[in-house]
């Protein structure tokens, strides 16, 4: 059997007016809600879907204010930046150049593997994880222009801030998707789940 091919998958909050931040890269709006009902399925969506990502360096960065050099331990981590020098982190991997590139090798990579036998039993299938893009903006906008994104699942906050950074700002084309699911929690928080239209 044929590896299947690995997907890029757009992974990330957002505000109900499409913002993933504030202008200064703050993320303080996203309200801390009771209950924090969806936090249980997205760690075990990291857990369970990924084992690679790539993230911007203004995304890193957020993390690294807070002294977190390597935010997703257990995944091969890729930062995008142009403008920094090196990583503080052995684990973490600076792409400078070519970045469109890069992450084409990425998804022809094998993932590591998940078993499947649980969910179906007595089936010998594994897939491969898929590669989690968790932002920003800016580095979304130029993967839809390449083509390289596969799926886009949004959770979207029950909150509107007016202006701040796109979800994926300056598109150089329309991006088709195609609805795969949706799930609704009693903080408000919906979480859209498609499929990006080829």
């Amino acid at each position: 059997m044929q590896a299947q091919k690995r997907k890029l998958k757009y992974h990330v909050a957002m505000t109900l007016d499409g913002f993933i931040a504030r202008e200064d890269d703050s993320t303080d709006f996203f309200p801390h809600l009771s209950p924090p009902d969806h936090v249980m399925d997205y760690l075990d969506d990291l857990a369970s879907a990924y084992d690679t990502v790539v993230m911007g360096r203004s995304t890193y960065e957020f993390g690294l204010k807070a002294g977190v050099t390597d935010p997703y331990p257990s995944m091969e981590t890729h930062v995008c930046s142009r403008s920094m020098k090196e990583s503080p982190s052995p684990r973490v991997n600076l792409v400078r150049d070519d970045v469109v590139g890069f992450v084409r090798e990425l998804k022809s990579r094998p993932g590591q593997q998940k078993d499947m036998s649980r969910i179906v039993r007595a089936a010998r299938l594994s897939v491969s994880k898929d590669i989690y893009l968790c932002g920003g903006g800016l580095l979304a906008t130029t993967l839809f222009d390449a083509g390289l994104i596969d799926e886009v699942i949004i959770k979207v906050n029950p909150v509107m801030i007016g202006s701040g950074k796109a979800v994926a700002p300056r598109l150089a084309q329309l991006v088709g998707l195609e609805l795969l699911g949706t799930q609704t929690y009693q903080s408000g928080v919906v979480v859209l789940h498609y499929a990006v239209k080829r």
